[in-house]
C-alpha cells in the first residue's frame, strides 16, 4: 500500500472543512445605506474563515507529522527485518555450500 494513502485518509475530513470555510457566503446588500453593515459582516465572515482555515491547517500539519513519524518507524522496522533476513540467507548459503562440498566429496570417494 502506498505511503500516501493513510495521509490522504487522515486529511480528507479537514480538507472538506477548509473548502467550506474558504468560500464564505456573503450577505446580499439590501440597499446603499446598509453597505457599511454588509461590509462589516463580510469582513467578520472572512476573519472567521481565515481563523478556521489556520486551525484546520495546524491540525492537518500535526496529522502529517504523526503520519511521517509512523512511516519512519515502519521503515526502521523493515530495515531491521531485512538485516535479519540477510543473515538468514547467508547462513542458508553456508549450509548449502557445506552440503555441496559433502556431496562432491562423497561422490568422489
Amino acid at each position: 500500500m502506498p505511503a500516501w494513502i493513510p495521509l490522504l485518509k487522515a486529511s480528507l475530513p479537514y480538507l472538506a472543512q477548509i473548502v467550506t470555510t474558504a468560500i464564505p457566503v456573503f450577505s446580499k446588500p439590501a440597499g446603499k445605506g446598509a453597505a457599511d453593515e454588509v461590509l462589516a459582516r463580510q469582513i467578520a465572515e472572512l476573519q472567521t474563515a481565515v481563523t478556521q482555515n489556520a486551525e484546520s491547517v495546524h491540525v492537518m500539519a500535526s496529522k502529517l507529522q504523526e503520519t511521517i513519524s509512523g512511516i519512519e518507524l515502519a521503515a526502521q522496522s523493515l530495515q531491521a527485518q531485512m538485516a535479519g533476513l540477510k543473515r538468514l540467507v547467508g547462513a542458508a548459503l553456508g549450509v548449502a555450500a557445506v552440503a555441496l562440498g559433502v556431496a562432491v566429496w562423497s561422490a568422489g570417494a
